[in-house]
């Protein structure tokens, strides 16, 4: 991903906010994001793993959802 792509996904991810998709999945897609476009230099092995298993808390299953779906770069 280049910083352009980035800045993209960036500019979606405020659109989604705006449309009052769940500020959780927004918080969660941007750590995904930055996940991405870092690679292993943005948060621990340990901190992406609490980031993926919380699609498993159905109190923060929206949160995990954006992870991943930032994380995988989707717009």
């Amino acid at each position: 991903m280049t910083e352009g792509e980035l800045q993209i996904r960036r500019m979606a991810a405020m659109a989604l906010r705006r449309l009052n998709v769940s500020a959780q999945y927004w918080v969660g897609y941007m750590w995904g994001l930055r996940r991405f476009y870092h690679g292993e230099n943005f948060v621990t092995d340990e901190e992406h793993k609490h980031w993926l298993c919380l699609i498993d808390d159905p109190t923060q299953e929206d949160m995990g959802r954006g992870y991943r779906a930032g994380l995988e770069g989707k717009t």
